[in-house]
């Protein structure tokens, strides 16, 4: 490219830094990071020490009225991401935006509306699907290997790890807890494989048995028991107008054997596959066989989601998360959470 695109992060925290920054410093031939915002001056500080921005705001509708970006990537704590994305839109930026796509279903309807009008282009991160095993599933799916998938368990679940850090724990903020945060990326990446049917009915129940007491903590550091708003552990169950099904599983904190497991099983009528480890499960030619790859590349899905977006923004198609498919799985969580409180199920459509 002669012209490289200038891009602007809302939002300088952790995954800011380590996931979208970090990565677009390896396309420095397609796009530069010219300024980040945030509210946080620390985060800034951080921003500068580690990666030499060049202009930093602490307002990001300052950012956008005076830089001129042709694209943002929005990092905020998910109470922001509606605003922010939509302030990014009407600047006239394309914009990814972290994942959840919102706080409900109404925000990313707004989002959506956003982009249609301001010509540019909205995808959310979940970078899940950019990873060598989910492209090697997507690859077997259409190529037939599964068939018609009908049915399907989805896991995102830790023993204990909740985050010590940041807003994880906010229901305010975030929205919800593990169901929103981790639960989301597995969910998208079995309807991806399964092209997004419409859904019909959705079960949830959620449950706070742990989170807000003493608890021993681990990798993600003490939390605040006290100010815990969040679920531990959501259940749902999916069902689709095509007659398939969905059971999904999420937890920060459970008592379970594994320390984490981020998984999905999809059973088609050709073969069945599981994305960790990844491998296709079928019947061919008179045996039951595993297929398993012999190797795969080690590319992070964050990497590959970064060049993506970047791709998009100059007109190449991609596998990125749409602004339309964002409303969809926002409906889906809204309708989880919804069933949990009422104990009933929700008639989607």
């Amino acid at each position: 490219m002669n012209n490289k695109l200038r891009i602007g992060v809302i939002g300088g925290g952790g995954i800011a830094r380590s996931a979208h920054i970090a990565n677009y410093r390896k396309y420095t031939e397609m796009a530069e990071v010219v300024a980040v915002a945030d509210v946080n001056e620390q985060a800034l500080q951080l921003v500068k020490e580690q990666f030499a921005i060049p202009n930093t705001y602490a307002d990001a509708l300052e950012m956008l009225q005076q830089e001129k970006l042709d694209a943002v990537s929005v990092c905020t704590p998910n109470k922001y991401h509606a605003s922010s994305a939509i302030a990014a839109l009407q600047a006239g930026c394309h914009v990814l935006c972290e994942k959840p796509p919102a706080m409900n279903a109404q925000e990313a309807v707004e989002m959506e509306s956003a982009a249609v009008k301001s010509g540019k282009k909205l995808f959310y991160g979940f970078h899940h699907r950019f990873s060598p095993a989910a492209q090697m599933l997507r690859r077997y799916s259409e190529a037939g290997e599964l068939g018609s998938i009908y049915a399907g368990k989805i896991m995102a679940r830790r023993r204990s790890g909740i985050p010590g850090w940041g807003v994880f724990t906010n229901k305010e903020l975030q929205g919800g807890g593990p169901l929103i945060d981790i639960g989301v990326h597995m969910l998208d990446l079995a309807l991806h494989l399964m092209h997004y049917p419409e859904p019909k009915y959705v079960f949830g129940m959620t449950y706070r048995e742990l989170g807000n007491r003493p608890m021993t903590p681990t990798w993600g550091g003490q939390w605040d028991y006290r100010n815990y708003s969040i679920e531990d552990l959501a259940m749902a169950m999916i069902t689709f107008h095509n007659g398939a099904t969905l059971q999904l599983e999420t937890s920060f904190i459970v008592h379970t054997k594994e320390n984490e497991t981020m998984n999905i099983e999809l059973y088609g009528s050709e073969g069945g596959c599981s994305y960790a480890p990844p491998a296709i499960y079928k019947d061919m030619h008179g045996t039951i066989v595993d297929i398993t790859p012999g190797y795969l590349s080690n590319f992070s899905g964050h990497q590959m989601e970064i060049e993506a977006f970047l791709r998009a923004c100059q007109g190449e198609s991609t596998f990125l998360s749409t602004a339309s498919q964002g409303v969809f799985i926002q409906k889906l969580i809204d309708a989880i959470y919804a069933s949990a409180r009422g104990g009933k199920p929700i008639l989607l459509n």
